[in-house]
């Protein structure tokens, strides 16, 4: 993602990293200074760090940033890296959309649970996965619209 949006989701993650950074130090603080430790950081600290990882997955990640098997995929030519990248992306696409109709099942059904300390409801916690497998979709989507209309995709192709 680029442009004006893409900074505002980086803006996103740095906030998500900060907060996560606070929690922890005043956890660390609470605990071992004051002998008085709080129980919310350590909940705060992991909704962070799970908001982190999937929210920059999905929205700051960039294609040439993704884990490949460089060994494998740096040896192909610029044609077969197109293959390969059309296939896997076709795969993605299939898997993530043919499971978010039972994601977004479970998100709202998990309205009722809340978190223990901060009280905050299961559905909202899990709505970053949601937003990742959309971005996901999209994502490959774009890939395979790149290898099909023959345009620059990964690693230099075509």
């Amino acid at each position: 993602m680029t442009g004006w949006l893409g900074r505002r989701a980086e803006d996103v993650l740095s906030a998500l990293l900060a907060v996560m950074f606070v929690a922890f130090m005043l956890q660390i603080v609470t605990r071992y200074v004051l002998n008085a430790p709080l129980s919310w950081t350590a909940e705060l600290s992991t909704l962070c760090w799970v908001w982190g990882i999937l929210w920059g997955a999905g929205l700051v990640l960039r294609d040439d940033e993704e884990i490949r098997f460089d060994i494998i995929y740096g040896a192909m030519s610029g044609p077969l890296r197109r293959i390969a990248d059309g296939i896997t992306s076709t795969v993605v696409v299939i898997v993530f959309a043919g499971s978010l109709p039972a994601m977004v099942d479970y998100v709202t059904f998990m309205k009722v649970e809340k978190s223990a300390y901060l009280g905050i409801r299961f559905d909202i916690l899990y709505s970053v996965y949601l937003i990742f497998a959309v971005a996901t979709i999209i994502r490959h989507a774009a890939t395979i619209w790149r290898v099909l209309t023959g345009r620059r995709i990964l690693g230099g192709g075509a």
